[in-house]
Parts: structure tokens; C-alpha cells; sequence
């Protein structure tokens, strides 16, 4: 984990005041990406939900020539590493929560993490997130949902809405595979840019993608499911509840190579 000097907010090592905000309010929003380089691949994705979300949280961008400033200036000398870019503003509390501006930008720069799973079983909850196209700081649901299904015997949680329509992992994209065709689910979840770089090579390894909306009881359909996000570009999905799929390692190999199929932007 991070210690205070691996924490740089806006250019400058971490204060106390920053820390013990971020310790005590939870508003606000990242991206974490991993560093291959000097460059990252899907960077102007990362880029665009950044700014994106400092206008809908706080009233106005970033900004991308500053962003990428910070960005090199967090990695320093490091070739390879994970970064998490946050946005947050500690005039922003319980007490005073209309402040409108240009939020600060906390980045740690860590070493790359393991891919996030192996062919995990993951249980069906009832849940989405709040505010679900964003990917907001508020983190309890999620590490509350991964402890539930934990503590049922599964590796992880998948989430569904009250009618069975699948939407999102707790820190992942599922995709859902019939033949060649790749089948994303249509519901409220936030726009992974994993997901969204296995969708644009695809067709580069023989495979097709559409979104649709997709129910529980729809899995005996599939053919196979597998989870995305940055740190894990496609690992199979062995289970969902009750109802098994095949790993089909030459498939999550294609997915790999759709994903890998995209450039390393440099910062």
C-alpha cells in the first residue's frame, strides 16, 4: 500500500489537510490505469472520464495538458507503474457541500498490481451503485458486496437490478460470449476502458460485439463470460451462482489480443 510520499496532490507531496480530507469525505471521483513505458493504453479514455466527472462533481474540467503534466511529474523516472488519479476538493464537506471549481488532483503512483482474478465464481446480488456511470470514491457497497459473496463461498459479486438484468461487477465489466459474438450487458454501470479496448479490437481477432440487455435467467444461452478491467484485460468466469461455464483458454487468449491490440498512448 501507499505511504504519504507516494501521494502527490497537485505536484506537491501530500499534506496532512489533504489526507485527513480524503480520510474523512468520501466525494469525489479516479481513474487507475496501468504505466507501460511512459504510456498507457486507453489514455484518452482515462483522460476523458477524468474530466468528465470534475464537471459533473465540481462544476469544472481539469483540464488534459494539465493532467498529463501531473501525471509525468508522479511517475518520475519509474518505466512501469500503476497510477490512481482522484479528483476532490476539501471545500467540499457534510456542512458545505455547493462549492463549484477546478477540484485538485491526488495521484499515487504504485507498482502494478496481479490481474484481479482467475477464473473466479462470482454470486448474483441485488445492487447497483450509486451514481453508477461514474467511477465516484464512494466504495463502501462495493468491498461490502465482495466480503457478502466472500462469505458465501464465491470469489466475487455480480450485480443485478431487481428484474434480474445484469449490469456490473463489484470492480469489473462482464462480457458474455455466444459463438464468436461478444454481448455486453445494457443497464446503468460505468463505461470500463477495459471493456471499451476489448470492444475496439475485437474484430481484429475474428470476434464481433454488440450490447443488449441480459437477464439472469438468459446465461444458459451463453457459451461463456468473462470479466475485464484494467489490471485483468479478460479473465474467464467459471461461475455464476449455480450455473457453470467452460474457461475456453483460446478464447480469454483472443480477448487478451483484442485489448493488447490497442496502442500505449504517451502521457
Amino acid at each position: 500500500m501507499a505511504v504519504a510520499h507516494d501521494l502527490r496532490v497537485d505536484g506537491e507531496p501530500a499534506s496532512l489537510a489533504d489526507l485527513t480530507h480524503q480520510v474523512l469525505f468520501n466525494y469525489g471521483a479516479y481513474t487507475s490505469f496501468r504505466v507501460e513505458v511512459g504510456g498507457v493504453r486507453g489514455l484518452d479514455l482515462h483522460l476523458a472520464r477524468l474530466d468528465a466527472s470534475a464537471e459533473e462533481l465540481f462544476g469544472e474540467a481539469v483540464g488534459e495538458t494539465r493532467l498529463r503534466l501531473l501525471m509525468r511529474d508522479a511517475i518520475g523516472a519509474r518505466e512501469h507503474c500503476w497510477l490512481r488519479v482522484s479528483l476532490f476538493a476539501p471545500e467540499i464537506w457534510m456542512r458545505e457541500p455547493t462549492w463549484r471549481g477546478r477540484p485538485k488532483v491526488m495521484i499515487g503512483a504504485f507498482d502494478p498490481p496481479p490481474p484481479l482474478a482467475d477464473s473466479p465464481r462470482v454470486q448474483v446480488q441485488t445492487y447497483a451503485r450509486e451514481a453508477a456511470h461514474l467511477k465516484h470514491a464512494a466504495t463502501f457497497g462495493l468491498m461490502r458486496a465482495r466480503r457478502a459473496a466472500r462469505e458465501a463461498g464465491f470469489d466475487d459479486a455480480l450485480f443485478a437490478d431487481e428484474q434480474g438484468r445484469v449490469s456490473e461487477g463489484s470492480l469489473w465489466n462482464i462480457g458474455f460470449v455466444s459463438g464468436d459474438d461478444v454481448i455486453w450487458p445494457r443497464a446503468p454501470m460505468l463505461a470500463g476502458v477495459a471493456q471499451a479496448l476489448v470492444q475496439a479490437g475485437l474484430g481484429g481477432v475474428g470476434l464481433t460485439g454488440r450490447a443488449e440487455p441480459v437477464h439472469v435467467d438468459d446465461l444458459p444461452r451463453f457459451d461463456g463470460a468473462f470479466l475485464c478491467n484494467s489490471a485483468t484485460p479478460a479473465s474467464a468466469i467459471a461461475a455464476i451462482g449455480e450455473h457453470g461455464f467452460p474457461t475456453a483458454p483460446a478464447l480469454i487468449e483472443r480477448l487478451r489480443a483484442a485489448w493488447a491490440s490497442n496502442p500505449v498512448q504517451p502521457i
